[in-house]
């Protein structure tokens, strides 16, 4: 999923769950994305895969880890050496 793409969630009710968790699941892991769950009527539950969920972190440590440096360079620290940095980025990347 890009930065600038819209997030479109499928929207089910909890009884789908209920009534037939191996295509639930299945959808969830081809859509390998969030599923809104319902419950009489009212947004409940929100559900991934893990494997989604795992991506999706990791997108969020790495958005952290560049705001770390952008606050760096504001207060004016010295700057990491690039290849150090990005083969550290890489492997975090990869471990997940």
């Amino acid at each position: 999923m890009r930065q600038n793409e819209p997030v479109i969630m499928d929207i089910k009710p909890s009884s789908t769950i209920r009534h037939d968790y191996n295509a639930f699941s299945k959808l969830c892991h081809e859509t390998q994305a969030p599923i809104i769950v319902t419950k009489n009527g009212e947004a409940d539950l929100v559900v991934m895969s893990y494997e989604a969920f795992q991506k999706m972190m990791a997108r969020q440590r790495l958005g952290q880890m560049l705001a770390d440096v952008d606050r760096e360079i504001a207060e004016g620290r010295p700057m990491r050496d690039f290849e150090a940095t990005f083969a550290a980025l890489k492997k975090r990347i990869e471990d997940v």
